[in-house]
Order: structure tokens, then C-alpha cells, then sequence
């Protein structure tokens, strides 16, 4: 497996633009989870693994009276969200992985979405949003978690291991962790947090047809995708598309449903 951190950046080359058009669900599933803030307009938020930028623009809309700083590890979404929300004068954006975090007691709220999957040991992630935290601040965290994205997951491994791919993904490892309550239960109080709620929520992740599915895997699925040449990745992602709709068809109005877990943390 090809390290995916160097010096704390990201090793997967992000496309933000192709992300930021891919990613519907994810900002439908982060204003959810921002409701449940249920913040006042006057809090100073961190954003863990912000992307593209777009929810952390939607929480600056929010705090008419705070602020948001939005961190991630990838130099491309970091760029992209200078670009393109630096016009919230109560936003700004760091590139930081979420393991090395430096902040003291900044921050009233730590919020998550979509992103702390891609870290395996999270106790560093959890130390540090404990120092970054104001006295009786919150958090709140939704990331993969256990079970997650299964169907797809199965498909997935069909066509890495068949005789026509296996060849890109003979030192491969699975590059995600997707925990749940045994873990989280447990984690918090070994950095001194109290857990609160630490649900499995399910979810629908709906693609609009063919093209949708392509979009999202090719925007998303970056250590799968990029193990494959650049020119044969349309292939790969169209047999993956191909294969995934044979066994789980779209509903009648061509659409196309992924079964997802998120794990969601309040502390």
C-alpha cells in the first residue's frame, strides 16, 4: 500500500472541481447534521476534513456573530476553497491533517463530516480536538462507519481481484476505517471526552443513472481509481458501473441507491 500521508498532506491527487459537483449527498447529509448543532450565530467553529469548502461556507452563513475555520490535508481542496468561498469575511481555511492539530482551547464547537474515515488510528485526531476545545465546548462527528458501503465494497473486490485488474492491486490494502460503538464507546474516555451519543445511522446514497454513479466513484473512490493508468480508468469505472447496476438495479425513475453507515459521535 503507497503511503497516503507525506509531511501531513494528502497523497491522493483530489480533483475538488469533479468533488465539489459529486458530492450532493454528502452536503445534504452535512446539513442535517449541522441542524443539530442548533448553533446561537456567536460560536468560533472548527470544520475537520473540510473539502471543498461548501459546508463550512454554509456553517459561516450561520454564525453571523463567529467564525469557522475549515482544515484538510489536500492541497487541491484547500485551493479550490480559497477560490471559491473567500468571500465569507468569518471563513477561513488551513492546510492541516487532523492527526498534527495545534489548536488551544480555540474552538466552542468541533464538527466532522464525511472525512475522519480516512484516518486509521483516530486517538491523535481525538487528543487534539480535546486541546483545541474551549471549556465546555461540543463536538460533533460524522464520518463511515461500520458496514458501510457494503454492496459496492463487493462489487469492488470482484473486479480488483479478476485477471484483468488484479495486476494494479497486487500490494493493495483496504485504505479506510470504518468503526462504530465498540470503539467509540471506548476511544473519548481515553482522551478524557465524554461520548454523549454514538449512533450507526444508515443511509441512502442516490446517484441519478449511470453517469451519477461514474461521477461519484471517480470523484470519490481516488485509492481504487488511482492504482489504474489514467487511460484505462474510464474502463475500470464504467465495468465497476456496469457490474454494480446488474446487481442491484436502478428504481423506476433511474435512479440509483448505495446502502451507506455513518457513524455519528456527540461529545
Amino acid at each position: 500500500m503507497p503511503d497516503r500521508m507525506r509531511d501531513g498532506v494528502s497523497m491522493y491527487k483530489w480533483n475538488a472541481k469533479d468533488y465539489h459537483k459529486s458530492s450532493a449527498e454528502q452536503q445534504k447529509w452535512a446539513r442535517e447534521l449541522i441542524l443539530k448543532l442548533a448553533l446561537k450565530g456567536n460560536e468560533r467553529v472548527l470544520d475537520i476534513g473540510c473539502g471543498d469548502g461548501k459546508v463550512t461556507a454554509e456553517i459561516a452563513e450561520k454564525l453571523p456573530d463567529g467564525s469557522v475555520l475549515g482544515i484538510d490535508n489536500s492541497i487541491e481542496m484547500i485551493s479550490f476553497a480559497w477560490d471559491n468561498f473567500s468571500i465569507y469575511p468569518n471563513l477561513a481555511f488551513q492546510l492541516v491533517d487532523a492527526r498534527n492539530m495545534n489548536f488551544i482551547s480555540e474552538f466552542d464547537v468541533v464538527f466532522s463530516t464525511t472525512a475522519l474515515h480516512w484516518v486509521i488510528d483516530h486517538l491523535p485526531v481525538l487528543r487534539g480536538i480535546k486541546r483545541s476545545l474551549k471549556p465546555g465546548g461540543r463536538v460533533l462527528l460524522q464520518m463511515a462507519g461500520k458496514g458501510n458501503a457494503a454492496e459496492i465494497l463487493e462489487v469492488l473486490e470482484t473486479i480488483v481481484y479478476s485477471k484483468k485488474w488484479h495486476g494494479y492491486f497486487t500490494d493493495f490494502a483496504f485504505p479506510w476505517a470504518f468503526y462504530g460503538k465498540d470503539e467509540y464507546n471506548v476511544w473519548p474516555k481515553d482522551v478524557a471526552l465524554k461520548a454523549k451519543r454514538v449512533e450507526l445511522v444508515p443511509k441512502d446514497m442516490i446517484q441519478k443513472g449511470k453517469e451519477g454513479l461514474s461521477g461519484w466513484i471517480r470523484a470519490t473512490w481516488l485509492p481504487y481509481i488511482q492504482r489504474v493508468p489514467e487511460g484505462r480508468r474510464d474502463e475500470f469505472i464504467g465495468e465497476i458501473v456496469e457490474r454494480y447496476i446488474e446487481n442491484y438495479p436502478p428504481d423506476n425513475e433511474g435512479f440509483i441507491h448505495v446502502q451507506m453507515i455513518r457513524l455519528e459521535v456527540e461529545i
